[in-house]
């Protein structure tokens, strides 16, 4: 009850967050001729300089930005909105890019706008692991990687092995120019909803682990992942926790029991159920039913590695449909486990209590005044999940959690634009 208090209290904040950075902005706007000169007062003058670089945009685009978030668009210069639309549909740039801009490191690093130096001793004595599993996309990457980047953290890339090898040399050249960054020493063919993508997570687990540094929290992303907080504001929310996980993780529904009762086959093409049906679960605790995204401490980390009952259940895990949308979830439900949740479904949590991800769902959204969990999405649908255009932005910032899925840069880059300047101006 304390932690889910303390989340609410979060909220609220994020809602009154909304509201200064439109008086910040809207003040700036005074007089001011809309060009770049002017836009530094727009972030935080205590960062480098070179941070701001690449975000610096003219003042009207991000006051539309800051009327997109708050959502309302009404009054709006008419030619500052025609300027970020331009943007909604844009090419995304080529791996080429990529290969020529790293060869002078110091100037993409400045160029493209990332962080040289910890902004805080508290962000600097909590550094934050991340495995980050892509396989397309290299601006994505990159914007994703930029999001969350900062010198005293630690980042490792899982390339999935069927990308293209020019993908995958665009990757090892970005990753080349961070100390603190790297590609996975081992990589694996990813196929949807099988072993693998959970594979690829351990193997990034492992590496992490082997570091000097000593990370407190590891986070997974995917390349359609976006933060929705600033580092300062993922330390304060993970030292919250004091050691515990955040991630979904309820009873299992009859209709999804299946994915981990028959033997699974996995095929080029996807994963097949067979007939066969597979011995019960190694473990004492029943399974539990989750999604993908955690946030986990590194006690448990090392755990997963160590405890006997965790490495039956994930060589038995090995078979079955879609296993890290159940491992997780119950792992974390195990007494063998440090700082376990108790198996008993009062311990259950959501995914939208928890702050891993935040995700909108077809089968949930509608309208709300009539029971919806959430207003419908703004931009498309694929596999049941918003890929999120700028309208669900209002909603998305209003909530306690530390990142938000799917975002698509050729679905709606204005989305992720305007999130990275909303960061950005926190930051």
């Amino acid at each position: 009850m304390v932690l889910r208090r303390h989340w609410l209290l979060r909220e609220r904040e994020s809602s009154l967050e909304l509201e200064r950075m439109e008086r910040v902005l809207e003040a700036s706007e005074g007089g001011e001729d809309h060009n770049p000169s002017s836009n530094n007062k727009c972030y935080n003058t205590d960062q480098p300089p070179q941070a701001a670089a690449l975000l610096t945009s003219d003042l009207g685009e991000l006051l539309t930005c800051s009327a997109i978030i708050r959502g309302d668009l009404e009054g709006r210069n008419k030619e500052d909105l025609s300027r970020l639309l331009k943007k909604r549909n844009r090419e995304g740039l080529p791996e080429s890019f990529y290969l020529n801009s790293t060869k002078d490191c110091s100037a993409y690093i400045k160029d493209r706008g990332f962080l040289t130096v910890a902004l805080s001793e508290e962000e600097r004595d909590f550094p934050i692991a991340f495995s980050m599993v892509i396989h397309e996309k290299i601006e994505m990457f990159e914007m994703l990687l930029r999001a969350v980047y900062t010198p005293q953290n630690v980042y490792c890339v899982h390339v999935d092995k069927r990308s293209p090898e020019n993908f995958m040399k665009a990757v090892e050249a970005t990753v080349s120019c961070f100390p603190n960054v790297f590609v996975a020493s081992k990589l694996e063919r990813v196929v949807y909803a099988s072993w693998s993508r959970v594979q690829a997570d351990l193997n990034c687990m492992n590496d992490l682990l082997d570091l000097t540094v000593e990370w407190k929290y590891l986070i997974n992303t995917c390349g359609t992942d976006f933060p929705i907080k600033t580092n300062a504001e993922m330390v304060r929310a993970l030292k919250v926790l004091n050691g515990q996980n955040s991630l979904e993780s309820e009873a299992t529904p009859e209709h999804k029991k299946a994915r981990w009762e028959y033997h699974h086959n996995v095929t080029e093409s996807g994963v097949i159920r067979t007939g066969i049906k597979k011995s019960p679960p190694p473990i004492s605790t029943p399974m539990f039913s989750g999604k993908a995204y955690f946030l986990m401490s590194r006690e448990f980390v090392e755990n997963v590695f160590e405890n006997p009952e965790a490495k039956a259940l994930m060589e038995w895990e090995k078979d079955t449909y879609s296993p890290d949308e159940h491992l997780w979830a119950s792992l974390q439900r195990m007494p063998s486990m440090p700082l376990y949740n108790s198996p008993e479904k009062k311990y259950d949590m959501s995914d939208m209590n928890s702050i891993a991800r935040l995700v909108k769902w077809s089968d949930h959204e509608g309208d709300v005044r009539r029971g919806a969990s959430y207003p419908p999405c703004h931009g498309e649908y694929r596999r049941d999940v918003c890929v999120y255009g700028a309208g669900d932005l209002n909603w998305i910032l209003r909530h306690q959690h530390l990142f938000a899925n799917k975002f698509d840069p050729e679905v709606d880059e204005i989305a992720l634009k305007c999130l990275e300047h909303y960061l950005r101006n926190k930051t």
